[in-house]
């Protein structure tokens, strides 16, 4: 389940259900983040995880638990850890924590949001049709990876407005966001992109994969 909002929300996962086969799958890919369990049919996820540094010292780690006493807190992020969240957690606050980790200095170059034939790149800030970059204008593009990156779920219109609009512009009014949108929406349906960009009326926008 925690793999499937994962990859709803533009990332790709990876899973694997023992210490011994995440193993063998850090050995072959660099991975930039590794969600982390404890209760393992091979032990104790966190006694693994100094050997999970070793052999890829740029992962980002964030233990997620059903183990949530302070003392087991405490334990994950002072054996190196980079986060801590306790079973039940809310999807969205994992998915905010996973950017958060992944926007820290020292980390691997940050991956690319995958959302069916649509990409974006986080680090260069460009949007790509399968491997062919998308022509934007500049507030298209923001919009886009504000969006991107909450991927299947409803960004309020303050989120938005806060993100794309700075201090010196002139306008920062739902309409011109709307305006915006609409110019967005377009273009995404003219790059026939299996993705859309929906409004919450009073609410938000969303973008997500268009469903079969």
């Amino acid at each position: 389940m925690i793999a499937d909002r994962i990859d709803r929300a533009g990332f790709v996962a990876d899973r694997v259900g023992r210490i011994a086969d995440a193993k063998a799958a850090l050995s072959t890919h660099d991975y930039p983040l590794m969600l982390l369990d404890r209760r393992l049919p091979d032990g104790d996820g966190l006694r693994a995880l100094s050997e999970f540094r070793r052999m890829r010292p740029g992962i980002r780690i964030i233990v997620v638990s059903a183990l949530n006493g302070t003392e087991d807190r405490i334990e994950g992020l002072e054996t190196g850890a980079d986060d801590y969240l306790a079973k039940p957690f809310d999807a969205d606050e994992l998915l905010a924590r996973i950017r958060a980790c992944l926007r820290r200095a020292g980390a691997t170059e940050l991956p690319r949001i995958v959302l069916g034939r649509l990409s974006f790149d986080l680090a260069a800030h460009q949007a790509f049709h399968a491997d062919r970059p998308i022509e934007l204008r500049r507030k298209e593009l923001l919009l886009l990876e504000c969006l991107a990156r909450r991927a299947e779920r409803v960004v309020a219109y303050a989120t938005i407005l806060n993100e794309i609009y700075g201090p010196d512009d002139d306008v920062a009014s739902l309409d011109a966001l709307n305006m915006l949108a609409s110019r967005l929406r377009q273009k995404l349906k003219s790059e026939e992109l299996d993705v859309e960009l929906i409004s919450s009326r009073g609410l938000g926008y969303m973008l997500r994969r268009l469903r079969p």
